[in-house]
């Protein structure tokens, strides 16, 4: 090998044995210092009472349908029973009628529910209004086939005969049901109901109207789609007396609209 090469090997194993043991000589860097996690207060709580599983409206409460479940105290809202408020709040329950239900671990709010002794049907009723029952037909005409449930929206239609006609007028569109006989609630998924009476949330003078309709008349109720509900309150200009407009006429088995 020539002289030259040799000495650039030479060289070149001198410098990397250098580098070698100048890296030997190099301490490891120091890991960076770990922040300590400060500690965390804990969130006072407290209790609030809540129902123990899905209580429906009209239901009375029983112990079993109360629990008491810790309950941050911000959150807790003047409506809601604080058991350090409150501490015989579930004993006070007791007895009470459910105005509207409860999911299950719902807090449980004095407001929504009706004390014993209370009549249920005037707690449920919105303020102006009057419950008013009338007769139906359990064969299906007068009540959609069993298909009209409490809380739904219908019609109201008078028929009536005079001699050989017979006339038929809608007098109250889109009325709440309250209830159909002592139901006030669909419970247990129950999809039919029947009953010989439906009692309905109307204004006094819709009362009026009604009471007199089923004194000279027969009463049929129409069920409304959810739709027309939903677009709709249940206290509206919808259900006031409706436009005039003509009256359908049956005469000889043949339907005819005649005006008023």
């Amino acid at each position: 090998m020539k002289p030259a090469r040799l000495a650039v090997l030479g060289i070149a194993l001198v410098a990397g044995c250098g580098a070698a043991l100048l890296m030997q000589g190099e301490k490891a860097p120091e890991p960076a210092p770990v922040a300590k996690a400060e500690p965390v207060a804990p969130i006072p709580m407290s209790e609030v009472l809540v129902a123990a599983a899905e209580l429906p409206m009209g239901q009375t409460l029983k112990p079993e349908d109360l629990r008491w479940i810790p309950w941050p105290e911000q959150a807790v809202s003047p409506g809601l029973i604080d058991r350090r408020a409150a501490p015989k709040g579930l004993d006070d329950a007791v007895g009470a009628i459910i105005r509207t239900g409860f999911s299950a671990n719902e807090p449980i709010r004095s407001e929504r529910l009706v004390k014993a002794g209370s009549g249920f049907m005037s707690a449920i009723l919105p303020s102006g209004m009057r419950a008013v029952a009338i007769t139906t037909d359990t064969r299906g005409s007068s009540s959609a086939g069993g298909f009209i449930l409490p809380n739904d929206h219908v019609d109201v239609i008078k028929t009536s005969n005079e001699g050989a006609e017979q006339f038929a007028e809608t007098l109250l569109t889109n009325v709440r049901v309250l209830a159909v006989g002592q139901i006030v609630q669909e419970k247990n998924g129950a999809n039919v109901v029947t009953a010989e009476t439906a009692t309905l949330a109307l204004t006094p003078s819709q009362a009026e109207t009604v009471t007199l309709a089923q004194k000279v008349g027969q009463l049929s109720l129409v069920l409304r789609s959810i739709q027309d509900s939903a677009r709709t309150a249940a206290v509206s200009d919808e259900t006031d007396m409706p436009t005039e407009g003509p009256l359908t006429v049956v005469r000889f088995g043949v339907a005819k609209q005649q005006r008023r």
